[in-house]
């Protein structure tokens, strides 16, 4: 069972979509996990062939609890023992898909969760569909088929418990108040070459190709980060722990009231076009409900812009145990001293709250005037 952040202390295994002896490699989608956040898909780090099940759809299982044992091949008899002794014993994996048998009259029929609640949003009865789950059982992808062959339809978006995401959200920034040293600082950027340059280059370029200033803003954090290591990890019982990549977690308001902050990993690596593309799939999936466990496990650092909100001045709490958060307003026109002369210049807030405990002002300074060189020179981004 991942860990999808500070406040999450177990999740509930809805389905799986990998069988016993399905091969599988890393990014592969194999379950679907709920959470405070909603419903999550997870993803692994491994290539192998999932050689048992330990949990049933439907229950509910602590952080770090094994979900599933993979292997090199079908049968790895000496790997998976050791775990199987520590875990409960799951049902074998069936050869063949058993006959159908008609259900006594009464029995409701077996079906995951997840099937449940697609197969009423579609008004699918659970009684004409075929299942492939253990004992015949319906899940989500017998539902998926069957609404296909009928007449294909988008896929219906999760719901969002919404009272519960903001739960989590209040229990991490109590602890992150509570546990956190914050120091607080800020600059003002000018943008002028910044947004002249965007202008340029997206004149000739279709709607749904252009850049947007968040993709250089969130460029311009990545390449900082490069030169300031100690803003971009984890403060854990053991001090501070450097991140293993430049993942810059994206704040995304949720409708409905809301807020995840999935990661772009390995951002100071993409090209602007590429981080585009990203954050546009991240905002979607985000809003449908539909993002990945590794999206939300492993932000080494955040990145909040309200510039679109109206908000000039934003001063965030740090997202345990990340240990800093960069925070982004909306440009503005303001008069701007230039060699002896003023004149109107776009400029824009940008400021860090930071976890004195890695590091400090002088420090965090730094950090904040390395952004703004950066985005001086947009076309190096």
């Amino acid at each position: 069972m991942p860990s999808l952040g500070a406040d999450m202390e177990a999740g509930t295994l809805v389905e799986w979509l990998k069988r016993p002896g399905d091969r599988v490699k890393r990014g592969d989608v194999v379950a679907v996990v709920e959470t405070q956040k909603g419903a999550i898909e997870v993803d692994i780090f491994e290539d192998g062939v999932i050689e048992r099940w330990l949990v049933e759809p439907g229950t509910t299982v602590p952080v770090g609890t094994p979900l599933a044992l993979i292997g090199g091949s079908p049968v790895t008899p000496k790997t998976a023992e050791p775990l199987l002794a520590a875990a409960p014993e799951p049902a074998a994996p069936a050869v063949a898909p058993p006959p159908i048998v008609p259900k006594p009259v009464g029995r409701p029929r077996r079906a995951s969760p997840a099937a449940r609640r697609l197969a009423a949003e579609r008004g699918i009865a659970l009684d004409t569909l075929i299942g492939s789950g253990p004992g015949s059982a319906v899940v989500y992808a017998d539902v998926e088929r069957a609404t296909t062959a009928v007449s294909p339809r988008p896929p219906v978006p999760k719901r969002l418990d919404f009272a519960e995401m903001r739960r989590a959200i209040a229990a991490a920034m109590a602890r992150s108040k509570r546990e956190i040293p914050h120091y607080y600082l800020s600059t003002t950027v000018n943008l002028t070459r910044s947004l002249t340059w965007l202008e340029t280059t997206n004149a000739n370029r279709p709607p749904a190709g252009r850049l947007l200033l968040a993709a250089l803003l969130l460029k311009a954090v990545g390449h900082a980060l490069v030169d300031a290591p100690e803003f971009n990890g984890f403060f854990t019982g053991d001090g501070f722990q450097p991140g293993a990549g430049i993942h810059i977690g994206t704040a995304i308001a949720i409708r409905g009231g809301g807020l995840v902050a999935p990661a772009i990993h390995d951002a100071d690596k993409l090209s602007l076009d590429e981080l585009m593309a990203q954050l546009r799939d991240l905002v979607a999936r985000a809003r449908s409900g539909a993002l990945r466990s590794s999206e939300l496990s492993d932000p080494t650092i955040t990145v909040t812009n309200l510039g679109g909100r109206g908000v000039e001045t934003v001063f965030g709490v740090i997202y345990p145990p990340q240990v800093a958060l960069v925070g982004f307003g909306m440009p503005v026109e303001r008069p701007w001293a230039i060699g002896g002369e003023i004149a109107a210049r776009r400029v824009l807030m940008a400021t860090l709250a930071a976890d004195h405990r890695a590091s400090d002002g002088h420090r965090g300074a730094l950090f904040l005037a390395d952004i703004d060189r950066h985005l001086q020179s947009p076309e190096k981004l």
